[in-house]
């Protein structure tokens, strides 16, 4: 059985889809295959701003959502781990509850270019 390999970065001017694509107070999850590797992350976006991270809880070292685009809170007003309950500000990455507090999550650099979210 093959090893499926993964990647904590992309490359830039990765198109993602069209920026109306992540509504207002949701995210969206993103997995790309990199040559044999894959990388998985996911977009957050809060108005006009959009926040991308890698898809991986610094305390487990697990994808934070156990449901497909499951990142936020009820309120969306925060990222949270469906692991382990840790809670992370939207615009920073940073964990402010749960066994990570004080880490953070790593960023996804993502930009809205001609209505398109891209990687950047």
């Amino acid at each position: 059985m093959t090893k499926i390999e993964r990647v904590f970065a992309t490359p830039a001017g990765v198109k993602l889809g069209p920026a109306d694509l992540i509504a207002d107070k949701a995210a969206r999850n993103f997995v790309l295959q990199i040559g044999e590797a894959h990388f998985h992350g996911f977009v957050v976006r809060k108005a006009n701003d959009y926040y991308g991270y890698v898809d991986r809880c610094p305390h487990a070292g697990l994808p934070l959502a156990q449901e497909l685009d499951d990142y936020l809170t009820p309120q969306a007003d925060l990222i949270s781990c469906s692991w382990h309950g840790a809670l992370f500000q939207i615009a920073s990455g940073r964990c402010i509850g749960g066994p990570c507090a004080g880490q953070s999550l790593t960023p996804w650099p993502v930009r809205i270019e001609d209505g398109e979210i891209v990687t950047a």
